[in-house]
């Protein structure tokens, strides 16, 4: 009994250095063998995760370097660390994650569906460098662009078509990108996405047409 009082106390205290960015504290913890990758119960987070939502950069610091962290270990919905720094537009922390080996594609919402909804255009990039699977399906097949659309981030958006996001795909409610956006009164990105969807039809039309010769 007395051990399992001292080891709730111990969670407590570890719990609460992290979300106050007490890197030193977390440090001692993880000297005396504390479990890096114990998770809270409210939401199964780990430290690393709860540091991203805090923005604890000298706790995450202590984290990333400690060899037992699973950089890539999920919370009870699915969140990741990597998700959480996209979402929250923390440029050097996703950077520092993903120098890390942060995995960038994952089965249902992704670490570029967080980013896109986050509206940071260079994390966005720096997904996609890492080979992000831009039409990305979350588990109502929702994708990164159609967060984009929702959110009103019109430079994300034209980024994620630019490389290669079709614009036409729809999620189970049956809403498209443009669908998303006019939902949301982002009217002037429902605007550039028809001009875009009809300038590509146009193209395939023309490559399609078969070329009369005079003979």
């Amino acid at each position: 009994c007395l051990q399992t009082v001292s080891w709730a106390e111990s969670l407590d205290d570890w719990f609460i250095a992290v979300k106050n960015d007490r890197a030193g504290t977390v440090k001692a913890l993880l000297k005396k063998g504390f479990d890096p990758n114990a998770a809270e119960s409210e939401r199964g987070e780990t430290a690393l995760i709860l540091a991203m939502r805090e923005n604890a950069m000298d706790v995450m610091d202590v984290l990333l370097a400690d060899r037992r962290t699973l950089i890539d270990k999920e919370a009870a919905n699915g969140d990741t660390a990597l998700m959480i720094a996209c979402y929250n537009g923390n440029e050097k922390a996703a950077q520092a994650l993903l120098d890390k080996g942060a995995k960038v594609n994952k089965n249902g919402w992704s670490p570029l569906h967080y980013a896109a909804a986050g509206g940071n255009e260079k994390i966005v990039r720096m997904l996609l460098d890492k080979d992000a699977f831009v039409d990305a399906v979350s588990p109502n097949a929702t994708t990164p662009i159609m967060m984009a659309a929702r959110g009103g981030h019109i430079y994300i958006v034209k980024l994620l078509h630019d490389a290669g996001a079709d614009v036409t795909l729809k999620n189970q409610r049956g809403y498209s990108a443009v669908d998303f956006a006019l939902e949301n009164k982002n009217t002037h990105i429902a605007e550039g996405l028809e001009y875009r969807i009809k300038k590509e039809a146009d193209l395939a039309r023309r490559k399609n047409v078969v070329p009369k010769f005079p003979f």
